[in-house]
């Protein structure tokens, strides 16, 4: 069992779309997948139509003790593709987590439980470095770094890297950075170039071949509660995910 966080401090570049899509990649050849939705704002378990049910546990309650995290796991309609849902209550986690002895292995310890379970666990992290964050990186194998090409979002990657290698040496020293995804490219905008350029440059070959351009479709998608994949299979949106997923898949040395 595989578990990768994805995970970006800034808010809007991607990650859950990026979550959700190699998750439905992996299920469609034949691996079981789950995703655990760790971010209070809930967007995979929206963006997959999941409507939590009444008593349902949620990632909270796994990471407060509540409950262990099978009992968390809710079936999608998409085949081999489970989910453990989010839920708004995720954001007052940190406080509770204070005075918990190993606070930042809590999440490492319920996946522990799970072993052999799953192919592969994506965490959908939150918007920052917060203690939540820094469970489901302590618990993983590796990180993807889904990237906005714009300028600030750059800056931003190198305080990320500064976090993950903080982690590694402190609290997980097998994570490792799987792949940084470009994401929202437009190929009419020069930036879009010289950001991706530059992160060529100094990443090399850990940043993904595929590039996820600008897409109204995967836009839409989320209110659909479908992944692009799914929603529109022949957008432009949804082959470049197929496309990340291929790469994926080749660096997982998959059968």
């Amino acid at each position: 069992m595989k578990i990768i966080s994805v995970a970006n401090r800034k808010g809007g570049v991607g990650k859950t779309t990026t979550t959700i899509n190699i998750a439905t990649a992996l299920s469609a050849i034949e691996k079981k997948v789950l995703v655990i939705d760790f971010d209070p704002q809930g967007n995979a378990t929206t963006s997959l139509g999941v409507t939590k049910p009444k008593g349902q546990y949620s990632s909270y309650d796994v990471l407060v003790g509540r409950c262990e995290a099978n009992a968390a796991i809710i079936h999608t309609e998409i085949p081999r593709f489970d989910l453990i849902p989010s839920a708004p209550d995720l954001a007052a986690a940190e406080v509770e987590l204070v005075e918990v002895e190993q606070r930042e292995f809590v999440l490492k310890k319920a996946l522990e439980k799970m072993s052999g379970t799953y192919d592969y666990v994506l965490i959908d992290c939150p918007p920052s470095l917060n203690l939540i964050t820094i469970n489901a990186l302590v618990g993983s194998d590796a990180v993807i770094v889904p990237l906005q090409c714009e300028f600030l979002a750059l800056e931003g990657l190198a305080d990320l890297m500064k976090n993950i290698n903080a982690i590694k040496r402190n609290f997980n020293e097998k994570l490792t950075l799987q792949g940084i995804v470009l994401t929202m490219f437009s190929k009419q905008n020069n930036l879009s170039k010289m950001i991706e350029n530059d992160v060529r440059k100094y990443f090399g070959h850990k940043v993904y071949q595929t590039v996820i351009p600008r897409c109204i479709r995967i836009a839409e998608a989320p209110s659909f509660g479908k992944p692009i994949l799914i929603y529109d299979f022949k957008s432009t949106g949804a082959q470049a995910y197929i496309n990340l997923a291929k790469e994926f898949i080749k660096r997982e040395g998959v059968n």
